[in-house]
């Protein structure tokens, strides 16, 4: 994971989503902020902002910080406060994180993760050869803590991933792709190649 910079709410977002998302926990005296008796009974509407989304953040997964096609997974917005949670959350442009179906499942409703839009630069790094995650040498005891709790609930160190990271890095090396197409595909490894000064 590396920092995302919040992008700017759609101008129809509120026209979409919030207003009739807002209407209906009204309609059905649910209040904002509080959880829902049945998170799976909100209406859907932040799937019509779900292309927005994608587009917004790149087509980069927040958690994975690979690119993804629309048809690979691309359907898929993490509520970072979970639905489940805070009903008036679900209806919130700033709550969304752009996942990937895998990473979203990991994520699930669980509140023990880093949140990509807060975290710093460094956080966490790589070992660009084995494609293994770690963390940054600068951290706090808290920040190892939930950097570590992030990593577990995310299997951002499972054997498939360090994999895919370290032939992204590998096809660098081989020059079987360009520079420029692996800080838009693969955005975490460019940024650890660069910043290890491997570019």
């Amino acid at each position: 994971m590396i920092p995302v910079p919040p992008k700017a709410e759609p101008a129809d977002f509120d026209r979409k989503v919030r207003k009739p998302g807002q209407k209906w926990l009204r309609d059905n005296n649910i209040v904002p902020g509080a959880p829902p008796p049945d998170a799976s009974k909100l209406p859907p509407y932040w799937r019509e902002t779900q292309k927005t989304l994608w587009n917004a953040y790149d087509r980069v997964c927040a958690y994975l910080c690979i690119y993804f096609d629309w048809p690979l997974g691309a359907g898929s917005t993490d509520h970072f406060v979970a639905k489940s949670k805070d009903a008036g959350q679900a209806y919130e442009w700033t709550n969304y994180r752009l996942s990937c179906l895998g990473m979203n499942r990991q994520k699930n409703r669980f509140d023990d993760i880093l949140d990509p839009f807060q975290i710093q630069h460094e956080t966490f790094v790589l070992n660009l050869v084995s494609g293994e995650i770690g963390l940054g040498p600068r951290l706090s005891p808290t920040l190892v803590a939930q950097a570590e709790d992030t990593i577990k609930r995310l299997k951002l160190d499972d054997p498939e991933t360090n994999d895919m990271r370290a032939k992204h890095f590998a096809d660098y090396l081989s020059e079987q792709v360009t520079e420029s197409y692996l800080a838009r595909h693969s955005p975490f490894v460019w940024y650890e190649a660069r910043r290890q000064g491997l570019l």
